[in-house]
């Protein structure tokens, strides 16, 4: 315990906090010991008033005189809805420091898309993805932080900071094993809500040690009394101190000046005034004192509170209708008052404003003590001020959020251009809760419409279930013009299927449809109603195959309506096992010169990344591996430029490694598989996608050989029933059937092969490349029944030779070869390689070589196969071939 004063130059706030001033200066000394050591976090958790800041003051101290660079920033109550507020604080000093040009050096790629995020750099044409800009923020963070080691990232008050800097501040403290940088973290607990609660306990849960500060004690109280009283001040004066403050440090500090302002004398005989003058000092003694001064002072005061950051005198002068020279008459009382207090440069640089409040706990208390009314009034009254200074509508909408809703046209097309600005710089929940604002003013019967269908798309991707609503409002007025409406219908039917409601998506589309006259935009619709029935995991629907045919035999490709049709009869044909080279000629028809044509690339939105999987999927599975490769890659490039670094890098990822999956490059494939894993962990479990990466990576894993790695996957991510209700490929329960199998959990294998069979059957697939059950089954039950097993064979040759792909005429023969014996297994594993060495699928060439030399007793055929293998990174299969090798 600290009983005696703190050393020259530390806040009277310190006493009592050895262990946390320790623990600081230890992680601040092994932080420049080493730029190769790992970073740290540190949170301080505590009530108002018990000394966070004082402690952010010691280690910025502490720091500079080990010589580390220091970035500081504070949450504010009053701006918790200004997106990348204090993550802007934080790191804007550091990049304007630096020339454009060094800037761009120092982010690379991310440039553009953070650069938008933290105010250096115009946003571009295309809204970015909000995952991509988080990620941008922590790589820019990462890079100067290299550049300014030792680092020191200090953030005071973060239980206000907005929601997109605790993204990318929970997003930065996972990453710092492998970077030397102090990150030190104040808060309160609690007072945080949804989904800012929620990064925020996961910062503070990832923290080591984490310092829950308590109330000064009465012996420390004492000390601090004397300390600044003088050795006069008696035990019962002092002990009153402790009562009248509970030992809360900011309280005690302004308690003990109260009494030096007073004269009053520290002895028993004062005691009883302790109370009043406590009063004085907070809550509505605190406004009483303010009061005080006069009105234009108090004004000023109520200015400072409603811009609460960036208080320049003159905008808080104006604010307040107060002359310039009088603003800066009532800046100099508040300051003498210890409310307000010059703002002191940070991070090496001139602050943004001229003025701060002293403590939050003052700011808090001078805002909520304006009359509601009142504030409401200044809110506006600054909303203009700001507007007119050139920050633009997204500074102002800050304070039109708090305005009360008053039938103003103008208010709501702030309202709508702040959403955009949001946008365009990563921050869709700014941009919704602008949106829903202007929706409460209420908008004008033209606009209202239209404003129902931005705050859908706003929303789409975090809320589903609120974007259904808002879209169906949207719909049912008057107002949308044709294109629109009909993109407002896709977005719906888009997010009805995230929720899990697909008969409601292909109703919503097929009402609309009814609506329109034949042309581009009733064929998108049309497209959008089999694209949806086509990637169902339920039993087929009625006419969906023949529908889908009829509607593509009158298509020539010349527009991307009629393109999105020929694919999604590709891809039902492929996934029927319809005639392959057909499957191919369709997808074909669907480019412009090889290449995705104009409006149907990867990041364009009209159409979505479903179709296009589905192209790139066909030619996978119709042995074209070389377009899936190439489309898929194209994927990647696209949305890592883009910066989509959520879901559909995700996707891109897993559909990139299963056309390497394909093709028998098995490190490859488990590499991109393995990241669409991690990337689907960040978007949520339990999507479409979650399963692809998912499936994706034990099958890769059952190829290798590597079985207990699959089965470590398979339990830690939960790969069983319920399965989602989209497809996924490969096919989940062919998958999970051969993973059990390779456990030797037979009888529960042959279950899960029996279910994919039933479940294929219903769906009309028979593809048994997609999805191939059939061999596996006919194995699995060559012993215990090898009728149904010749059964089941010979119908998946009968199949796959209508399919007529080297792949899956080949796997079918090699199935056929594994339930014979003597020459005639012998012929039909030489037959199998014949055509699977024609195959672009490697894995499986290997694997039938192999057999083939075992059968054959071939060392040659084993040497090859042995090669192959080798060159796939098929490990289970090299240990088969070496093993054979020895035995013969």
């Amino acid at each position: 315990m600290t009983e005696v004063r703190p050393g020259a130059g530390a806040s009277a706030s310190l006493w009592e906090r050895d262990e946390e001033i320790a623990t600081l200066e230890a992680a601040i000394t092994a932080l420049g010991a080493d730029s190769a050591t790992s970073g740290s976090l540190l949170v301080l958790s505590g009530d108002a008033g018990l000394g966070k800041t004082a402690l952010l003051a010691e280690a910025r101290r502490i720091a500079e005189r080990n010589g580390c660079s220091v970035w500081s920033a504070r949450g504010g109550e009053t701006v918790t809805s200004v997106p990348f507020h204090v993550v802007r604080q934080l790191l804007q000093p550091a990049l304007v420091s630096l020339l454009p040009e060094e800037a761009r050096e120092y982010l690379g790629d991310w440039y553009d898309i953070a650069g938008p995020a933290l105010g250096i750099v115009e946003p571009g044409d295309r809204q970015p993805d909000p995952q991509g800009v988080c990620d941008g923020l922590v790589v820019a963070v990462r890079r100067l932080a290299k550049r300014d080691w030792p680092l020191v990232l200090l953030i005071d008050d973060a239980h206000w900071a907005d929601q997109e800097t605790l993204r990318w501040l929970a997003a930065f403290t996972e990453r710092l094993d492998d970077l030397a940088v102090l990150v030190v973290v104040a808060r309160r607990p609690g007072g945080v809500t949804g989904e800012s609660a929620r990064l925020l306990d996961a910062v503070t849960a990832a923290a080591l040690p984490i310092s829950t500060l308590s109330a000064l004690t009465p012996g420390a109280t004492e000390g601090l009394t004397r300390a600044t009283l003088g050795e006069h001040a008696d035990d019962p004066f002092c002990r009153e101190v402790w009562a009248v403050t509970g030992g809360n440090p900011y309280e005690t500090v302004e308690l003990l000046a109260k009494v030096q302002d007073s004269e009053l004398e520290p002895a028993e005989g004062s005691a009883a005034e302790l109370r009043a003058l406590n009063r004085s000092a907070r809550g509505r003694g605190l406004v009483a004192r303010l009061e005080t001064l006069g009105i234009d002072a108090t004004r000023f005061a109520w200015a400072a509170a409603i811009l609460g950051t960036g208080i320049s005198i003159d905008l808080a002068g104006q604010l307040a209708g107060i002359p310039e020279e009088e603003a800066r008459q009532c800046a100099e009382l508040l300051s003498a008052a210890r409310i307000l207090t010059a703002t002191q440069p940070t991070n090496g640089h001139e602050p943004d404003g001229d003025l701060e409040f002293v403590h939050p706990l003052i700011a808090t208390a001078v805002y909520r003590s304006i009359p509601e009314a009142l504030r409401t009034a200044m809110h506006g009254q600054a909303a203009w001020a700001v507007t007119e200074s050139g920050r633009g509508a997204a500074a102002a909408s800050r304070h039109l959020l708090e305005v009360h809703p008053d039938d103003d046209p103008e208010l709501v097309e702030q309202m709508r251009e702040a959403a955009r600005e949001h946008l365009a710089v990563g921050a869709p929940d700014a941009a919704r809760r602008c949106l829903e604002r202007a929706l409460r003013e209420p908008p004008l019967p033209e606009v209202h419409a239209l404003l129902l269908y931005e705050l859908g798309c706003a929303t789409l991707l975090t809320a589903p279930s609120t974007t259904i609503g808002h879209l169906r409002a949207a719909l049912d007025r008057p107002g949308l013009e044709d294109t629109v409406r009909v993109d407002a219908v896709f977005r719906l039917s888009q997010a009805l299927m995230h929720n899990n409601q697909l008969d409601e998506a292909v109703r919503t589309v097929d009402a609309e449809v009814e609506r329109l006259t034949p042309g581009p935009a009733r064929m998108r619709l049309q497209a959008v109603h089999y694209m949806w029935e086509g990637i169902h995991a339920g039993e087929e629907r009625a006419g969906h195959s023949s529908g889908l045919a009829e509607l593509a035999a009158i298509c020539t490709g010349r527009d991307n309506s009629e393109r999105a049709v020929l694919i999604l009869r590709g891809f039902d044909a492929m996934t029927r096992g319809e005639n392959a080279e057909e499957v191919v000629e369709l997808c074909d028809r669907a480019l412009v010169n090889g290449r995705l044509a104009p409006g149907l690339g990867w990041t364009d939105t009209e159409w979505g990344v479903e179709l296009l999987l589905m192209l790139g999927s066909a030619y996978a599975y119709a042995d074209r591996l070389d377009r899936a490769e190439s489309l898929f890659s194209e994927a990647l490039h696209a949305y890592v430029k883009a910066d989509w670094s959520g879901g559909h890098q995700s996707l891109a990822n897993a559909y990139l490694g299963l056309a390497h999956r394909r093709r028998g490059r098995l490190a490859d494939a488990e590499h991109y598989q393995r990241e669409s894993l991690r990337l689907a962990e960040r978007v949520g479990r339990g999507l479409p996608l979650y399963w692809s990466a998912t499936c994706g990576l034990i099958d890769t894993l059952l190829a290798r050989g590597h079985v207990d790695q699959a089965a470590e996957i398979a339990e830690r991510y939960g790969f069983a029933p319920p399965y989602p209700s989209t497809i996924v490929l490969p096919d989940t329960r062919s998958v999970r059937g051969r993973l059990l199998l390779a456990l030797g959990r037979t009888k529960e294998g042959v279950n899960e092969l029996e279910a994919a069979e039933k479940a294929a059957t219903a769906r009309g697939h028979h593809n048994t490349v997609l999805a191939p059950w059939a061999v596996d089954l006919a194995r699995a039950l060559a012993a215990e029944d090898p009728s149904r097993a010749a059964a089941l064979a010979t119908e998946a040759r009968r199949q796959a030779e209508r399919f007529g792909t080297d792949t899956a005429i080949g796997e079918a023969l090699r199935c056929a070869a594994g339930l014979e014996t003597g020459q005639r297994a012998v012929r039909l594993a030489a037959q199998a390689v014949t055509y699977l060495e024609s195959s672009p699928c490697q894995y499986e060439h290997a694997a039938a070589r192999i057999e083939y030399g075992i059968l054959s007793r071939s060392v040659p055929e084993l040497n090859k196969g042995l090669t192959l293998a080798r060159t796939c990174g098929a490990d289970g299969l090299v240990a088969k071939a070496e093993q054979a090798l020895a035995g013969l």
